[in-house]
């Protein structure tokens, strides 16, 4: 079978969920037996996500092979319950990168180098680089239809759906806004965004709504009507509760089938068994656990998204409802924590909100709160336990780049003058010590896991704090970096320098988040005992 693409774009306003609806078909299509792949297309400059601030974009999510790329990289993951890889990520930084780079080596043998065709050309080479070896690619292209810089990823859709228009189909992504002094749904909007996607020479075959409230029979035939699709192919994504109910609501649509006629694809019957036991897990839970995320960056949900996601895949494994706060660490109130029953703090860069964190991990550690600390969580367990329980002077490097008592420096590789892509990113190896908590929790003894650091573990100070009752549970075996700290005298209290939450998948969470909320599920029941 010739592999096929879906294209999705979005109009009217950003965030509108084009990479939910995206994951949720490709996890559909992936039960049905077809093999997938998924890409997204940025048009920022950047060359990649990683130089970007969390609270701009939100957070920064790394393959397993050390892409830094957008939020719904993860996404896709999370749905599809399989790694993807850096060429996942697109942006026009890359693009124009690129073919620079040719044009610097002779590549276009003596040609003037253009937007047109060069740099749509470079885009659709990326494109179907992406497709060799897949059934099924989709490709989410970022922002809005009417933004200057996505023109040349939709001109290149745009010449790939021409080339081909039986193996390629498009769905647009629109919001249809609730007029609430009226009651009314507005379908103007999405006109509109159609009309300007069809100026560009691309016409939709599926049009999905964004909206509050289900839209009527005359609704639908407007938009239909005005945006040239069949009545049928207005698919509505109505606001839910749970992000894992989407791939069964448009299933319940029979979106799957649509696109699989329209394309010949040969779909195997499926149950989705697995989708629907999540969902069942997730309306049965009775027993609500309360998780803090003290962090740096609570002013944008999306900063935090993949540890948020990993609570509620260990959860499902549970079967425990969540309340999850993001608190800032800028000025937390040790009172604020007093009713969570686990608390993580997770990675961040700079000075700022540095105390609260350590405040916090301090107040976890003394009351034997569950507790995960994620990479510079880690660091500061480590200053927090090296200041307080070992009365030792240290200080960390990089918020005193001086400092002669550095217990957290900055690694020999790193160079601070060339921030994008440098840093320790993707899957290393960690060798976890014989009968630590972390390797029964990971039942192995040598595991892999993601990294997005600069600075570790300072290891002249290593004795002194295990003499004191830390215990070094996992270390890079080539490079000797200490990767994962446990304070035994605690029920649960494990620290790592890694990022769990990346590999953490809907239906394969993550061990050590299953057993962080298996830890406070346990220390909540025995509360309510207690309290009986």
């Amino acid at each position: 079978m010739q592999g096929k693409i879906i294209f999705i774009t979005g109009g009217v306003l950003s965030s509108l969920g084009k990479g939910i609806i995206a994951s949720s078909l490709g996890r559909l299509f992936k039960d049905q037996g077809l093999n997938i792949n998924m890409m997204k297309c940025d048009p920022y400059l950047n060359v990649d996500s990683g130089t970007m601030s969390p609270i701009e974009h939100g957070e920064v999510f790394v393959t397993a092979d050390g892409g830094e790329t957008d939020l719904d990289i993860g996404h896709y993951e999370r749905f599809l319950g399989q790694n993807l890889s850096k060429s996942s990520s697109l942006t026009t930084g890359t693009i124009y990168s690129n073919v620079l780079n040719k044009e610097r080596s002779g590549g276009y043998l003596g040609k003037t180098v253009q937007v047109f065709p060069h740099i749509m050309d470079e885009i659709k080479l990326q494109i179907k680089n992406n497709l060799k070896g897949y059934d099924l690619l989709f490709v989410e292209v970022g922002g809005t239809i009417g933004d200057i810089e996505s023109i040349p990823y939709l001109e290149a859709i745009s010449q790939i759906i021409a080339e081909d228009l039986e193996n390629n189909f498009l769905i647009h992504a629109a919001y249809v806004p609730l007029l609430r002094a009226t009651g009314e749904l507005k379908t103007k909007p999405t006109q509109h965004s159609v009309k300007q996607l069809m100026s560009l020479g691309i016409k939709p075959n599926m049009i999905v709504t964004r909206n509050e409230i289900a839209l009527s029979e005359s609704e639908i035939n407007k938009i239909a009507m005005f945006c040239s699709v069949k009545k049928e192919n207005v698919i509505q994504s109505i606001d839910v509760d749970n992000i894992y109910q989407i791939p069964l609501l448009l299933k319940k649509q029979k979106v799957d089938q649509k696109i699989a006629d329209f394309l010949s694809l040969d779909l195997k019957h499926s149950d989705h068994l697995e989708l629907s036991n999540v969902i069942d897990k997730i309306n049965h839970a009775t027993l609500e656990i309360k998780v803090a995320i003290v962090g740096k960056y609570t002013q944008l949900a999306d900063a935090y998204i993949s540890v948020t996601e990993a609570i509620k895949h260990s959860a499902i494994v549970n079967q425990v409802k969540t309340k999850i706060d993001l608190i800032p660490s800028q000025n937390i109130s040790i009172e604020n924590l007093k009713d969570y029953d686990a608390i993580i703090v997770p990675g961040g860069f700079g000075e700022s909100g540095i105390d609260g964190k350590l405040e916090t991990i301090k107040y976890a550690r003394e009351n034997n709160i569950s507790f995960l600390g994620i990479c510079l969580g880690m660091q500061l367990s480590i200053i927090d336990f090296a200041t307080n329980v070992c009365n030792l002077k240290v200080e960390h490097q990089e918020l005193n780049p001086k400092s002669k008592n550095p217990i957290i420096h900055l690694m020999e590789d790193q160079d601070l003058e060339k921030l994008g892509g440098t840093q320790r990113l993707g899957n290393y190896n960690c060798q976890l010590i014989e009968n630590t908590k972390v390797a029964k929790i990971y039942q192995s003894n040598l595991i892999q896991e993601r990294h997005r650091h600069r600075y570790e573990f300072n290891n002249k100070y290593k004795e002194v704090l295990e003499n004191n009752g830390l215990v070094f549970s996992g270390i890079n075996p080539e490079l000797d970096l200490v990767e994962i700290i446990e304070y035994p005298k605690n029920d649960f209290f494990v620290a790592v320098q890694y990022h769990p939450e990346l590999s953490s998948k809907l239906t394969q969470a993550n061990p050590l988040f299953i057993e962080l909320i298996k830890s406070a599920k346990k220390r909540k029941l025995n509360k309510k005992e207690n309290n009986a």
